[in-house]
């Protein structure tokens, strides 16, 4: 529990294992058992057909609340089921208190078809700054945590994105079809270039944990719900990557962004990519998923 006296640096520097504990646990009490056991009442549409919700998502979400806000007294939780739930929820991005930004299962339609590609997102943030973040892909127990200033790790091993190799096609994961509209789906054309190599994206913390590890060049995303970014792009500028909107501006996790963006394992990816990319009418874009 953080003291009155206490900065948000000191209480990571006191309890950032805490943290990771509470994550596996969520994914151990809430996740796991209902790995490949779904039952068919155990899922539910959201906004539609491919916006899926299990009780996986909704118990993961609510222990990481109680958890979260025990270990820091005064923060508050944005999930992204409580955003469903209240749309109001969401405006605690922009406030004063620390926040801790929550995606239980990012990945649920892989994790509704048994597929291991799913993994538990957590980030503190405060003033729209992040400040550290938890990324857990429990079926195959691979913890990723990066901390501001103090670099990014997998499994304790420092994490650094390097810059791709020169002559091979930048291999671009983007916004899957099933999630973007047809204006959105214009704009990404642009990727179906010389030397670029893109297809639709699988859990985004995974698609950033990539960019970390230096096994991906790229990400494009339509949207800007912090959830499922928060966490990964943290990861990402501590192993030396990047990420920009279209106006070169980095990405806000307050929104307002101008869509689409790229996360890059360095800047000069981002910059090819961002070329790229058409200028779109307007500024910013709805929550998707």
């Amino acid at each position: 529990m953080i003291e009155e006296t206490e900065t948000i640096e000191e209480f990571l520097a006191r309890h950032s294992a805490d943290v990771e504990e509470a994550v596996r646990k969520a994914a151990a009490a809430e996740i796991m058992p209902r790995f490949r056991r779904l039952a068919e009442h155990e899922v539910d549409q959201k906004a539609g057909p491919h916006d899926l919700v299990t009780d996986a998502d909704r118990l993961a979400e609510r222990y990481l609340t109680d958890t979260l806000g025990a270990l820091l007294p005064g923060s508050v939780v944005v999930g992204e089921e409580a955003v469903h739930a209240d749309p109001a929820v969401y405006e605690a991005i922009q406030g004063d208190a620390p926040v801790w930004i929550v995606d239980p299962v990012d990945g649920t339609r892989q994790f509704v078809h048994g597929d291991p590609g799913f993994c538990t997102l957590v980030a503190l943030a405060r003033h729209g700054v992040l400040l550290a973040s938890w990324t857990y892909a429990p079926a195959r127990d691979q913890l990723a945590t990066a901390v501001r200033g103090r670099g990014a790790f997998l499994d304790g091993v420092r994490l650094r994105s390097g810059a791709p190799e020169p002559g091979r096609p930048l291999e671009v994961a983007t916004s899957h079809p099933d999630y973007t509209t047809d204006e959105e789906k214009q704009a990404l054309r642009g990727l179906w270039a010389d030397g670029v190599a893109p297809r639709p994206c699988g859990s985004a913390g995974l698609e950033y944990l990539a960019i970390a590890r230096g096994e991906l060049d790229a990400t494009v995303f339509c949207w800007e719900a912090a959830w499922d970014h928060a966490a990964g792009l943290l990861l990402v500028e501590e192993a030396g990557g990047t990420h920009q909107t279209l106006t070169g501006a980095p990405f806000r996790i307050t929104g307002g962004n101008t869509l689409p963006f790229t996360t890059a394992r360095d800047a000069a990816t981002a910059r090819r990519i961002t070329d790229l990319l058409p200028a779109p009418e307007t500024e910013g874009a709805p929550l998707a998923r």
